[in-house]
């Protein structure tokens, strides 16, 4: 069974949010920032670190 990425990303900060409950600034800032980072000149350095 393929699940896809998007959905499972999605069922685990839905089940973070509900279980752990951060405030929604702080899940705004992280979300922001990761898509601002993403876009970055730090972006081939993230994913080196993170594929290894």
């Amino acid at each position: 069974m393929d699940v896809p990425l998007w959905f499972t990303l999605l069922v685990v900060g839905a089940l973070g949010i509900k279980l752990i409950r951060p405030p929604w600034w702080l899940v705004a800032v992280l979300l922001l920032g990761g898509f601002l980072l993403a876009d970055s000149l730090l972006a081939p350095v993230i994913d080196a670190a993170v594929s290894e």
